[in-house]
């Protein structure tokens, strides 16, 4: 009798540390929603997600150590220890967690910014003395045969004008 106590009691422990672990996943969640704003589609998603990486889990730890059977106390052990998680930890978990996430996000955009600063510089004078001459060189190109075109048809209408005029 007393090795099954003592059996129940270590099942009672396991299953109220998953219940912790359960929370620790969840506020993972809650922490990408927070760092990185999602629409309604993708909140959704995460959730069925979540829902299922919780179930493959509890699935796994039952039949690791219970072989596969419910009990009651197994579902209070996991409640007790997410909701002992969710009313002490989690708070301070989660504002860590974003207060990194956002320090590493403001690293990632300025190392960005610091990469990309070069290629900017080479892009500038790229256009400034590629493509700008080039540019310059269409617009009056095209001006040239637009001015040709009208000078044709101004010509063209003097010449008929003058053949109207002869006739």
């Amino acid at each position: 009798m007393n090795t099954t106590i003592t059996n129940q009691i270590y099942l009672f422990s396991i299953y109220f540390i998953c219940g912790i672990i359960i929370g620790i996943f969840f506020d993972l969640f809650r922490i990408l929603r927070q760092s990185f704003k999602t629409s309604d589609i993708v909140t959704y998603i995460e959730d069925i997600i979540f829902g299922i990486l919780t179930g493959i889990f509890l699935i796994f730890i039952i039949f690791i150590f219970d072989n596969g059977e419910l009990r009651a106390f197994t579902f209070i052990a996991l409640v007790l220890g997410a909701i002992l998680y969710l009313l002490t930890i989690s708070r301070y978990f989660i504002r860590i967690n974003v207060n990194i996430l956002t320090f590493l996000k403001k690293v990632i955009v300025k190392t960005f910014i610091i990469i990309s600063y070069p290629f900017k510089i080479i892009k500038k004078y790229f256009f400034k003395l590629i493509l700008r001459p080039y540019k310059i060189l269409t617009i009056n190109l095209k001006n040239i045969l637009k001015n040709k075109i009208i000078k044709r048809k101004k010509i063209k209408k003097i010449y008929k004008d003058r053949k109207d005029f002869s006739e």
